[in-house]
């Protein structure tokens, strides 16, 4: 397993970029990727950070597709970069992390939102031809994450990242049950990890809302801790079950799918409904937090949601879940997001 060697978490450490790349001895030559808007927030300045001691090419990019990884890959080819510097969001991450495993050099993440747990993980979420798929790419050597940053993103993103962390109740039980019915191997570490991070996340879903210093360090700790139980597990099955699966799908069939952790906050009220588990107390904290929990809150058809649930058997067909368990149909799966109450 791959972890990271430093994690520094708290107000203004962007600052401290630097002196931690320098202990790392990672190079002299960074590339840093950003965004548009997350250069403004932090890529920019971060850049001058750097320059006093590094030599620094920023690159910006829109989405996390297939042409913005192998743009970011020439890239680093042709200036002969030491290592990559992901500022900004999941996508932003996505495409450094997965671009620094193909040319083969390290990676650090800097979050300027605590969306979903990608900010520590090993895969990354790339649009294609195909859709959204998931693919095995360089974990961090480094995280550091600004709280003040991450505090002045709108409260959406902190929210759909306590709806990703929450979604592991789900992922959990899924890969559980695939131990029991198919003898998968699993991993108690990282499922004791995964079930933690929800755990602390559920006992602050009144505190979270307050955007507080100490809550949003936990939602940020939360989130690391699910990428490190995804490289404990070496793979994302601790993280990612059935729910994944049905936000997946949602990328697939709608035209304007939400942020991806309102979809899966949304996929493990009616996946635990399906095991037979406290769906109410995931949805409540979930309502309380300020996430999404119906097909409206979402903005997406409700019809849309049952064909989701029904198809997202066709994503990761290896990855036994509840929903093949169950042989979901289109009755069940009305019938879960009716009783459940995402669908009216």
């Amino acid at each position: 397993m791959k972890l990271p060697r430093e994690v520094i978490i708290g107000k203004n450490v962007l600052e401290r970029v630097p002196e931690v790349c320098g202990e790392l001895r990672l190079g002299k030559k960074v590339l840093i990727v950003t965004g548009e808007t997350t250069y403004r927030i932090a890529g920019g300045r971060l850049a001058s950070l750097m320059n006093d001691s590094f030599e620094v090419e920023i690159e910006k990019i829109g989405e996390a597709s297939e042409k913005n990884v192998k743009n970011v890959v020439d890239i680093s080819k042709k200036i002969k970069a030491d290592f990559i510097i992901a500022a900004g969001g999941g996508r932003v991450i996505d495409v450094a992390k997965l671009a620094s495993k193909i040319v083969g050099i390290e990676f650090v993440s800097i979050p300027t939102a605590a969306s979903h747990d990608g900010i520590a993980s090993a895969i990354a979420s790339i649009k294609n031809s195909r859709g959204v798929t998931s693919r095995a790419a360089e974990p961090p050597i480094a995280v550091v994450a600004d709280t003040e940053i991450i505090k002045s993103s709108p409260y959406r993103l902190l929210a759909s990242g306590c709806g990703d962390v929450i979604s592991k109740y789900t992922s959990v039980k899924d890969w559980m049950l695939a131990k029991q019915v198919k003898d998968e191997e699993i991993s108690e570490y990282s499922i004791a990890m995964s079930e933690m991070a929800a755990e602390i996340i559920v006992q602050a879903e009144n505190e979270i809302p307050q955007r507080g210093e100490a809550a949003i360090r936990k939602v940020i700790k939360a989130l690391i801790s699910c990428g490190v139980a995804m490289s404990i597990a070496g793979s994302s099955r601790p993280a990612s079950g059935s729910e994944h699966k049905f936000s997946h799908a949602l990328d697939i069939l709608t035209e304007k799918p939400a942020l991806h952790g309102e979809q899966c906050a949304v996929g493990s009220i009616m996946a635990m409904y399906l095991h037979g588990g406290d769906w109410r107390e995931v949805r409540d904290a979930l309502k309380n937090i300020g996430a999404p929990t119906t097909a409206e809150e979402l903005d997406i058809d409700s019809r849309l949601i049952v064909d989701a649930l029904v198809s997202a058997k066709k994503i990761k067909p290896h990855r036994y879940t509840i929903l093949e368990h169950l042989n979901i149909n289109k009755d069940k799966a009305e019938k879960a997001a009716r009783y459940t109450g995402v669908i009216e």
